[in-house]
């Protein structure tokens, strides 16, 4: 019995789009890294990038559960003394409000070379709207 390995080239990647309007944030992020894996698919091969594009719309209007939207903390380090800095869901929602399901995905991503790959295939909005129709994406439940 021989072991199947997906190639990267025999596979073609879909377009779906997720509307995480009222959704909670950590459901949303597991739906989206499923499909940027390809976990979905039959073919799942774990070293290899077989996930579909992913489209996540009104990321401004997903929420948190229990007191996380003031007690959660993302921090960032610029490798300066002194210089990191640390700020709420909230203060981040305010001017950069995808960046609350980009981060939330990324974590659940590999942290290599692969996850750096796959992760240019999420596509985060915070409005309804994207210029992505011309892929004709598929709209999936979370």
């Amino acid at each position: 019995m021989k072991t199947f390995f997906a190639k990267k080239e025999a596979h073609k990647a879909r377009w779906f789009v997720i509307d995480a309007n009222n959704q909670v944030v950590g459901k949303v992020a597991v739906h989206a890294a499923n499909l940027l894996r390809g976990k979905t698919q039959p073919t799942f091969t774990s070293h290899v990038d077989t996930g579909d594009f992913v489209v996540v719309i009104n990321a401004e209007k997903c929420v948190f559960t229990g007191r996380k939207e003031t007690d959660k903390e993302y921090m960032t380090y610029s490798q300066y003394p002194g210089k990191e800095k640390i700020f709420t869901p909230k203060a981040l929602r305010a001017h950069h409000p995808e960046d609350i399901i980009r981060r939330a995905v990324r974590g659940m991503i590999p942290h290599n070379r692969l996850g750096r790959q796959v992760i240019t295939k999420l596509k985060v909005y915070a409005g309804a709207e994207h210029p992505h129709v011309a892929q004709q994406p598929v709209a999936t439940k979370v």
